[in-house]
């Protein structure tokens, strides 16, 4: 029986397809221009990738208490709107000829930073539209649109590239922020926003507030250790990837879009897995199973070799990949803010998206280097032995077994919602 989550609900998943189908059309864009239009190198694409992310992380960190102090849904229309400008500006500058890396870096910056106060939002909101006893099913129903999205996307995008050039779909990417925006407005019924004493105001605390929580609660510190692990190995490779595909092995456009496309399908089945999973087996061995088999299949990359054999083999080891990780995600991102305060939850997830990207970038910068050093196979390898460990991190079933242990906080329903880490909200994988 489909459980029905409400109007409100319905408006808010219509929005984050809309833009999530925008994001994966546009999915490779700024590393494709920086590449066959502005020729950049290997190091610049990898720095393209990182940078925005990493000052964006920084800029980010005192939003987490600006957001959770603010009615959310004005936070989210107000974000779509600046990411739809900011991305907008790339196809305009590309037809008056001043397009520029320098801009590249710039707009993924504000975009970064209007992505991660949209994080935070609309996870706090999500907890105020949707009863704690189904955020699994709405959790499980952003997962699979996210991977529909995934694999429609980039060989749609991958077309358009083909027949009208990349910032084609770098402006319906900006166009999907703009009807997200609407789609958000359209919404009805009450907000939510935590209470603020007036007399103290913003305090360098309320700044580290959100840490806090996450390292005294032992499972939530484990998972965060392994989410940010696992997104900072993976999405170092992302950039590497696009060079050694397109760069060197010289794949077409539209084969770049279905190696990352087809795969994605794995996605939205492990999605609607996940929960009758969770139900016949329970939450920890699933999350176990699924977070090792994740670990163990990029590997895989290492035999990726110019031609069909090539795609063969890229679309084959991330069709495994992505089909453990719709499995786990929904769970992770349940158990995630299962164990949040509610009234702390915009600062935990801000938190937890900024420190994610700062350790993206980081990487990204440090495997561009080896890239340089080695080549673009070689880090890609290097990554894949690097996930290997990364399961020891999960956390044990004791762990799970009561959450909030953190001094005031108590049981509450999560979600992953729009812009969810992880493979959702920063991991994007080929």
């Amino acid at each position: 029986m489909r459980v029905r989550l409400g109007r409100g609900f319905g408006r808010l998943w219509s929005a984050y397809a809309i833009s999530t189908y925008g994001t994966w059309i546009a999915f490779g864009a700024f590393p494709l221009i920086a590449v066959r239009v502005l020729h950049a190198p290997a190091f610049a694409v990898s720095l393209l990738e990182a940078a925005g992310p990493a000052v964006a992380a920084i800029v980010a960190f005192p939003l987490g208490p600006w957001v959770e102090h603010r009615a959310k849904r004005p936070v989210m229309i107000a974000m779509d709107l600046i990411r739809f400008v900011a991305v907008a500006s790339v196809p305009i500058a590309y037809v008056l000829g001043l397009l520029s890396y320098g801009q590249l870096l710039i707009v993924s910056v504000i975009s970064g930073t209007a992505g991660i106060a949209f994080t935070a939002a609309s996870g706090a909101y999500l907890r105020h539209l949707v009863r704690g006893d189904h955020l699994l099913v709405a959790n499980g129903r952003f997962e699979g649109t996210s991977w529909v999205a995934t694999a429609a996307g980039p060989p749609l995008g991958g077309a358009l590239t083909a027949l009208l050039g990349p910032v084609i779909t770098v402006m319906a990417d900006a166009l999907s922020y703009l009807l997200s925006a609407l789609g958000v407005l359209r919404i009805r019924g009450g907000d939510v926003a935590a209470p603020r004493d007036r007399a103290t105001g913003l305090r360098g605390a309320d700044l580290l507030r959100g840490w806090r929580f996450i390292l005294r609660d032992r499972a939530l510190r484990r998972l965060f250790l392994n989410s940010v692990l696992v997104g900072g190995l993976i999405m170092a490779t992302v950039p590497l990837l696009s060079v050694l595909l397109l760069g060197q092995y010289h794949f077409p456009a539209w084969q770049y879009g279905l190696a990352f496309g087809i795969p994605a399908l794995g996605g939205f089945v492990g999605a609607r897995l996940s929960a009758r999973l969770v139900t016949r087996y329970g939450r920890h061995r699933v999350m176990t199973v699924s977070g090792w088999l994740r670990s163990l299949f990029p590997l895989g990359l290492t035999f990726v070799r110019p031609g069909i054999p090539g795609l063969l083999t890229v679309i084959i080891v991330e069709g495994l990949l992505i089909t453990c990780m719709g499995i786990f995600n929904p769970i992770y991102a349940t158990e995630r803010l299962r164990r949040t305060p509610a009234d702390h939850t915009a600062q935990i997830l801000s938190t937890w998206s900024a420190v994610s990207k700062l350790l993206q970038a980081a990487l990204m910068v440090v495997w561009g280097i080896l890239a340089t050093l080695t080549s673009p196979l070689a880090a890609i390898t290097m990554s894949g032995v690097l996930l290997l460990a990364t399961p020891l991190t999960l956390p044990e079933r004791r762990h799970l077994s009561a959450p909030g242990s953190a001094p005031g906080s108590a049981p509450g329903p999560a979600a992953s919602g729009p812009g969810a880490d992880a493979a959702a909200e920063d991991v994007r994988v080929v």
